[in-house]
């Protein structure tokens, strides 16, 4: 990737914290704008400075004053362009659903080497999220908002050809430049088609969209691990 991401890391781990730091600022696209110990300072931090908002936040889950989750919620609601990694030691399905719920664009367990958290990095920034297959599989069964939907809840009218390609598409997690190479489209009406899936299926980022369409039987699931 060119183009610079802004970071914000949320840890109230000091060393974990520095250490992480240390790595980010070594790459030439990756700008720290702010760390963090708590979710209130985040939060604080945010609210002060809105003309210099992070691209993405890598949140902790277990800290102080206010918890990753719940700064999570209220990040999500008042800075919906912002995307959330969760980057904890954590690493059951309770934890993975209650953060994928709440918007996380990926979950990234603290024992990950440095090549697999610059991955995940660049994968949210450049296509809106990025679920490895231990993720998939949970959205798979169902798990990440409630129960499975049946297949009378879907109609299959509701989305176009064109809405349903780009969907999956989507959900192999290529970038919008990709979807428009691979479709002979315009980036611009890639952005149009995915703006449209976002208000038909009521999902608040791309995060959401991907469980919708995976839990709802529109994609082709053999198709997206392939690709992962």
């Amino acid at each position: 990737m060119n183009e610079i991401v802004k970071i914000t890391l949320a840890d109230d781990e000091v060393l974990f914290r520095k250490g992480v730091l240390f790595m980010l600022e070594r790459e030439k696209n990756i700008e720290i704008v702010f760390e963090a110990s708590n979710g209130e300072e985040l939060l604080t931090y945010l609210n002060d400075n809105q003309e210099n908002l992070p691209d993405i936040i890598l949140m902790d889950l277990k800290m102080p004053l206010l918890n990753g989750v719940e700064a999570t919620k209220k990040v999500h609601k008042k800075f919906p362009a912002i995307k959330i990694i969760a980057l904890t030691s954590y690493d059951t399905k309770p934890f993975i659903i209650n953060m994928i719920q709440e918007g996380a664009c990926s979950y990234l367990v603290k024992n990950a080497s440095p090549n697999d958290m610059i991955h995940t990095i660049n994968e949210v920034a450049s296509k809106g999220f990025y679920y490895n297959d231990l993720i998939m599989s949970i959205i798979q069964e169902g798990l990440i908002f409630g129960t499975k939907k049946t297949k009378s809840s879907f109609d299959e009218e509701y989305l176009t050809t064109r809405e349903k390609e780009i969907l999956e598409l989507v959900c192999q997690q290529y970038s919008t430049n990709e979807i428009a190479d691979i479709l002979f489209i315009s980036p611009r009406t890639v952005d149009g088609h995915r703006n449209n899936l976002l208000l038909k299926t009521e999902s608040k980022n791309i995060a959401g969209l991907v469980v919708y369409a995976i839990q709802n039987d529109v994609v082709n699931l053999k198709n997206i691990t392939n690709r992962i």
